[in-house]
């Protein structure tokens, strides 16, 4: 599982560390009965360390939905289903749950050839099976986050990061998901999740990640106690 703990800003991480009794998700197990005992607070600081890898630490506190209790547990449940669709129907994707939203990891290379943005007729069919579970589970935003690795210009590696997020939000939107639900960004090489020292590291770099999270319909309905 990606280690965002860093990219964290330190008072979260202090945070963090005092939260004894908290423990991470991973991709084999299921968040519904965690977000059912995570409170408001830890719900606010996952969120911030997801946040904080998109330089944006306010969006970040909503992506941890931080609702707790039984409307936490009614998030956690709708995105263990739409996790395991994902998981199921894409292929070449990594999905992670985290909190009480998703990330989907593609490998770049997967989704286009090498230096251009322009998705490939393969990943073209990925993305509209992605496109239909997100049509059906519409209570929820989105952040496309494109990624390189360190080869070549700095310039050039963020031109193509934001190039590539943008042809996958353009590409669901395509495919009928509504455009305000989703906010592409590019980050060129600056947030690696793997050492740019080996060929490896940097094909894991190389990547594009869609982060799904509950938009404030869906909180409203988890408080009221029903999801539409």
């Amino acid at each position: 599982m990606i280690q965002i703990q860093k990219h964290a800003k330190p008072l979260v991480i202090l945070l963090i560390l005092a939260m004894t009794t908290f423990t991470w998700g991973c991709e084999s197990s299921t968040n519904a009965g965690r977000g059912a005992n995570i409170g408001a607070a830890s719900g606010g600081i996952i969120g911030g360390i997801i946040g904080s890898r998109h330089g944006n630490f306010v969006q970040g506190a909503l992506i941890g939905a931080v609702i707790g209790g039984a409307g936490g547990a009614l998030i956690g449940n709708y995105m263990d289903k739409q996790a395991a669709e994902i998981g199921h129907d894409i292929r070449g994707a990594r999905v992670v749950r985290e909190g009480e939203g998703i990330r989907v990891i593609f490998d770049s290379g997967i989704l286009f050839s090498t230096g251009s943005a322009t998705l490939t007729s393969t990943s073209r069919y990925e993305i509209d099976k992605l496109a239909r579970i997100l049509n059906r589970y519409h209570d929820t935003s989105l952040v496309i986050e494109g990624h390189t690795d360190n080869t070549g210009y700095r310039d050039s590696n963020q031109m193509l990061s934001e190039k590539r997020a943008d042809s996958v939000a353009n590409l669901l939107t395509t495919y009928g998901v509504s455009r305000q639900r989703l906010s592409p960004v590019g980050y060129g090489d600056s947030r690696p999740i793997e050492t740019n020292n080996t060929e490896w590291g940097r094909k894991q770099n190389r990547r594009v990640e869609v982060v799904i999270y509950a938009n404030d319909d869906l909180k409203r309905q988890a408080q009221s106690g029903r999801l539409n």
